[in-house]
């Protein structure tokens, strides 16, 4: 093992980049697409939507506060990070809708329309498996569920491409999920039903509001190609399009967004040189040490073993995952492949994720990097 680009705080470029694609929000702006949700319309979010919104309506709770506050009860008195950080995201609160009581469907019946190598979610938990394709996922971002006994969110956020699950009783409280509209360093901010908290995605902090400080335990998850998870787990539940909202599942609202040239779409903190932002990585964090793992490395390497806050862990590529952030039909995009990252010593799947580069530089700018 080698690691490689070691991370040096006088040596490497952090500093705040804002970072937009005029060319794709002007193509985005030509496409208009309405759906309906018991007889109510409501527009769909394409790429165009996801335009950085700054409301000067509302008065700010700090001066330093850029979003509107209308029609939210959070304590914005309370925030681990500065508030500047947030950015609209074009809809508004719940404007992405997260799937509360999802419906299910058997493999036969989902392979109806899931192509062989489009990517999924794949969850196992005490004893039960589910699947979550993420050609549903793409329009909703959060399903609300109960997995093997116990309450998680699976989430997915299409600007950072994280595939994260987490446990949703802290404290003993049951927490449900919504979109917030906004974004922070690019990536979905959550919030609560129960008390409104803003919670980051990517790691699962709470960062806005009641419960700033607390942190979401994570549920170890795998996005493969469909044809395996299928494979591996026949008689697995299989999130269906019956999501009581109408949006064309199978699309790609983000087409062409995962091209390595293309920057990100929104604001992002502490630009890292070390990888291209639009790298893909395998993002493992442990006992307040963090490790990538470069994807286009894997692939190279088949494995690779590393040591991540005191466990072996040992990471594989897997071939044959088609991108959901390519070509307009997901099923139909550029294989990109993903990854498995397993306790060395007792094989199970250890909680990691996929993301683009440029989210582990915002949010774990320490982060190692390991390429053999």
């Amino acid at each position: 093992m080698t690691d490689t680009q070691q991370p040096t705080r006088g040596g490497r470029a952090r500093r705040k980049v804002v970072l937009t694609s005029i060319v794709g929000v002007a193509a985005a702006v030509a496409i208009g697409v309405t759906a309906t949700r018991g007889g109510d319309s409501a527009t769909v979010t394409r790429m165009a939507d996801r335009t950085p919104v700054a409301s000067a309506s509302e008065p700010a709770v700090e001066d330093e506060l850029r979003v509107s506050t209308a029609g939210w009860s959070t304590d914005f008195t309370k925030h681990s990070v500065p508030l500047g950080e947030f950015f609209g995201g074009g809809p508004g609160k719940d404007g992405i809708p997260a799937i509360d009581d999802p419906v299910f469907a058997t493999t036969a019946e989902s392979a109806e329309y899931l192509e062989a190598r489009e990517p999924v979610i794949l969850v196992e938990l005490n004893g039960e498996a589910r699947i979550y394709p993420i050609q549903v996922l793409i329009w909703h971002e959060i399903v609300n569920d109960t997995l093997g006994g116990t309450p998680i969110a699976v989430t997915f956020c299409p600007l950072c491409n994280t595939a994260l699950v987490f446990e949703r009783t802290l404290d003993g409280q049951l927490l449900d999920f919504g979109t917030s509209g906004n974004l922070r360093n690019s990536d979905l901010v959550m919030f609560d039903r129960q008390t409104e908290t803003w919670w980051q995605q990517f790691g699962g902090d709470g960062v806005v509001g009641e419960l700033t400080g607390k942190k979401l335990t994570p549920v170890p998850a795998q996005l493969t190609a469909w044809e395996d998870a299928r494979a591996t787990h026949p008689d697995a539940d299989v999130l269906s399009r019956d999501t009581g909202f109408s949006r064309p599942y199978g699309q790609n609202p983000y087409v062409g967004y995962d091209d390595i040239d293309r920057p990100p779409f929104f604001p992002v903190e502490n630009e890292d040189d070390r990888l291209n932002p639009k790298d893909r990585v395998v993002f493992i964090e442990h006992e307040g040490e963090a490790v990538a793992v470069p994807l286009t490395a894997l692939e190279v390497a088949g494995e690779i073993e590393l040591a991540v806050g005191g466990r072996d862990i040992v990471v594989g590529f897997e071939e044959g995952v088609r991108s959901a952030l390519d070509g307009a039909e997901i099923g139909s995009s550029r294989d990109v492949g993903s990854a498995t990252a397993r306790d060395a010593s007792t094989g199970e799947l250890v909680p990691f994720d996929t993301p683009f580069w440029f989210a582990v530089g915002a949010f774990a700018p320490d982060a190692r990097i390991v390429e053999n």
